[in-house]
């Protein structure tokens, strides 16, 4: 996630009861990262949410706010038979994961203690920061789901702790309800946050009435964030034989900018840029010829890539057009920004990495 905003469709940490009708409106604001509750609705209404929201090409959410042990197995058989993309929440990760590792969801549980309903999180924050490096560490857990502001310590110090100490992911929940907090949250190098009833409650400065102007308000106020974002981008790159040296000149014109994020990249093409830039990160897939492609297709279809950048040579006839014909179509159906030359990967770069880039420009 290149720091996104995800829309729960919930209030005081239960999905609204017009979830289906808002979802329309959420739509219309433009919101794509779109969640809901376990509780507040029947299964067979949350079925017809989220196959609503995979219909109009978004990616769905199930939050779990169950605190016993049953009701949280039970969520999470329901996300599985939703077939909802990302399951947040719950506490009892190696129960759950049990359930999803033979499903493609990906869990994000909550690290810490958590109490009550609507939850808080209970410190001291050294616990909670032990707690996420365990959750990390286990391997169907693709991520995790900070309820920061439900803290009463020091929320931005523990959110900078949190995604410091481990490598995947972590989203943000609870009580953001400001312009100053989803800056905070970008800072502190999260992926993401979840923002359900302050929009619904009209919190944030927009310039019409309605719920639609408050989604689009706050992804307005995303895209000032990512600016801010520490979180590190993951950037696949690949080229056609005879654009491998367009693509060298290209990331090493944006080496600095590059630096501290993740470049993930087919095999020769990324022997060729580690050996032109050695301070980046990159991670080597096979060669094209020999599976890269496809698994660059896979990385997109489990929503972990945040842009694909492939310098295509449209002029010569090509073994591996169909490949980028699947990598194109993935990038369109998970709504993957993809750069196929030098100006649009400066332009899609430009936009993940902030105005001046993490490192600057």
């Amino acid at each position: 996630m290149a720091f996104d905003f995800i829309l729960m469709l919930t209030a005081d940490d239960r999905t609204i009861p017009d979830a289906r009708a808002r979802l329309e409106e959420a739509l219309e604001g433009g919101a794509r990262h779109i969640g809901f509750k376990d509780v507040g609705l029947p299964l067979a209404e949350l079925k017809g949410l989220a196959d609503a929201i995979r219909n109009a090409g978004g990616r769905s959410y199930l939050e779990v706010v169950s605190l016993d042990a049953e009701s949280e197995m039970a969520s999470a058989r329901a996300a599985i038979d939703l077939d909802v993309d990302c399951l947040l929440g719950g506490t009892r990760a190696e129960e759950v994961t049990r359930l999803t590792r033979n499903h493609p969801l990906r869990y994000y549980p909550f690290p810490g203690r958590i109490t009550g309903h609507p939850s808080v999180l209970e410190g001291p924050a050294e616990a909670i920061v032990a707690s996420a490096r365990h959750l990390a560490e286990l391997e169907h857990v693709h991520g995790l789901d900070l309820l920061a502001y439900r803290f009463a310590g020091d929320v931005p110090g523990l959110m900078t702790q949190v995604c410091a100490a481990v490598e995947k992911p972590v989203i943000m929940a609870g009580s953001i309800d400001s312009e100053a907090r989803v800056r905070e949250v970008a800072g502190a190098g999260a992926a993401g946050f979840t923002v359900g009833t302050a929009a619904l409650a009209g919190a944030f400065p927009a310039d019409q009435p309605g719920f639609a102007a408050q989604v689009r308000a706050i992804l307005a106020m995303t895209t000032r964030g990512r600016a801010v974002s520490t979180s590190p981008r993951r950037i696949a790159l690949a080229a056609h034989d005879t654009r491998k040296a367009h693509l060298r000149a290209w990331v090493s014109r944006h080496a600095r900018a590059l630096e501290g994020h993740q470049l993930i990249c087919t095999g020769g093409t990324g022997r060729m840029i580690a050996g032109a830039n050695p301070a980046l990160t990159i991670k080597r897939l096979q060669r094209g010829s020999r599976g890269g492609d496809q698994q660059l297709g896979a990385l997109i279809a489990t929503g972990e890539l945040d842009a694909v950048i492939f310098f295509a040579d449209p002029t010569l006839p090509h073994g591996g057009d169909s490949d980028l014909q699947a990598l194109t179509r993935l990038a369109i159906l998970h709504d993957t920004p993809l750069a196929l030359g030098p100006s649009s990967a400066d332009m899609v770069t430009a936009a993940l990495l902030g105005e001046t880039g993490r490192a600057g420009y």
